[in-house]
């Protein structure tokens, strides 16, 4: 995107007034998103996302800006205004850049430039037709497919040069179904760090069914009653409350400014024994994994809490500083336009040694929030409340009628104290997760767990 000659003389303007480190994040983006709606074909939406961010580190201090102007005049218009945060004289002079080899984790069969509009649409109106004709009482299918080829190329005072090119694909379906009184939804998003044969090698007719079933029988459940009681948890999508509940306090954005409930806790029990939990950039193709993250440093699997105690955070370059920390190459960003904090990629409770059905055969009576769906989240208190998309009553050990309205309600740091049993039928699933560097794709993953007693809200009075 610009040539190594440029990015030298660029870093040392940024340095010149006494920086002690330099980076320059160039981005070229193509996303297109294709839906079709109750049968009709929408107008494709394409964007480019194209420009430079230069961030210069200066002990604690970070000083960001970007540019869509790639010439050499805006360039150094750029670095110049930047390095005018700083008064001091030049510490650093960047004499050579060698790029770095980037290995390649990940596979693709289909890149997204061979894809034909028509073959997406044919996919698309497949499965639409399957949830628009599932039950009469549908009365909206929604199906779409976003993609999205980002390449990256990135300098930094170092010395170093990294590339990187990065796929995905995701497949959304909704369904919409009314009956006199009542309005339900179900959804489903399925995604991967991949091509196209992601989407080729998906059950599209099962998934719609399943979607569009989801709806109608949503329209017969009874209200949720409310209180505190033991909940069963499934796996898949479950994974979002530990992710917005304890993920983000996880992530040295809030550690390192000591608002999180879990800073200066390593090494200490913060959770039950029966809990695990894992951030993993480095899963072969998923959805939010990379080979190197936003700042050129090479994913790791990360464990952050094993057997219930707390082992590592989420770690980006510069709160890494803040914390006397290493990087553990979570530095993400949207795009060019955000300065990189700390994020999670694939973040999940690792398996157990129970079945679900041995899980759910424990509870007398309880709630079996089989799926949840959107959620609010204070990071620095880990306090949370969070929808259930699907939940069931527990009777004696087996699940009973099918309630709507229920939500979950309570504290991170509470709750991961009360996952007693897990289960081994892990899971992932595939969201968009929003924070200080913009929105970042981001898988969230569980097997099914039993967490003791948490407070659930509904509307359908005591639980009896």
């Amino acid at each position: 995107m610009i040539s190594k000659k440029l990015a030298l003389e660029v870093l040392n303007i940024a340095l010149s007034t006494g920086g002690d480190f330099a980076e320059i994040f160039l981005e070229e983006t193509n996303s297109a998103t294709y839906v079709v709606e109750n049968g009709k074909t929408q107008p494709p939406t394409t964007s480019l996302t194209y420009g430079a961010g230069i961030r210069i580190l200066k002990d604690l201090q970070s000083v960001y800006g970007h540019t869509s102007d790639l010439s050499k005049k805006g360039l150094f218009k750029l670095a110049t205004a930047l390095s005018a945060s700083h008064q001091d004289e030049r510490q650093i002079e960047v004499t050579n850049i060698k790029k770095v080899a980037v290995k390649k984790i990940h596979k693709f069969e289909r890149n997204l430039d061979s894809l034909r509009v028509e073959e997406v649409i044919a996919k698309l109106k497949q499965a639409n037709h399957v949830i628009a004709s599932y039950n009469p009482n549908i009365v909206r299918s929604i199906t779409g497919l976003m993609t999205e080829d980002r390449n990256i190329v990135i300098f930094n005072s170092e010395g170093k040069s990294f590339t990187d090119k990065q796929e995905r694909v995701r497949m959304y379906f909704q369904a919409i179904a009314m009956a006199p009184g009542s309005f339900e939804t179900g959804f489903n998003g399925p995604g991967a760090h991949q091509g196209f044969e992601y989407i080729e090698g998906l059950d599209i007719d099962k998934i719609a069914r399943d979607v569009a079933d989801l709806a109608i029988r949503k329209l017969s459940a009874v209200d949720c009653p409310s209180g505190k009681m033991p909940v069963v948890i499934g796996n898949g999508f479950g994974g979002v409350i530990f992710h917005e509940a304890c993920g983000h306090p996880l992530e040295a954005s809030a550690v390192s400014k000591g608002l999180s409930p879990f800073a200066g806790k390593i090494g200490e029990k913060v959770a039950h024994e029966a809990l695990t939990a894992i951030d993993d950039g480095t899963i072969v193709n998923g959805w939010g994994s990379n080979n190197i993250d936003d700042e050129g440093i090479k994913t790791t699997k990360n464990v952050l809490i094993k057997d219930g105690i707390l082992q590592n955070y989420i770690v980006d370059r510069f709160n890494g500083r803040r914390m006397g920390a290493e990087s553990t190459g979570s530095g993400r960003r949207q795009s060019y336009q955000y300065e990189p904090t700390s994020r999670m990629s694939n973040t999940y409770i690792a398996p157990g040694k129970f079945t679900p059905e041995e899980i759910i055969s424990s509870v007398k009576l309880g709630l079996y929030a089989k799926s949840l769906g959107g959620g609010s989240v204070n990071p620095a208190t880990g306090d949370f409340n969070f929808a259930c998309e699907e939940a069931y009553i527990i009777r004696d050990g087996k699940i009973a009628e099918l309630v709507k309205g229920a939500s979950l309600i309570g504290t991170g740091a509470d709750i991961i104290k009360k996952i007693d049993m897990v289960a081994n039928d892990l899971d992932r699933a595939q969201g968009m997760c929003g924070a200080d560097s913009g929105s970042i794709p981001v898988d969230v993953g569980q097997p099914t767990i039993r967490v003791s007693e948490i407070t659930v809200g509904g509307s359908g009075g005591a639980l009896v």
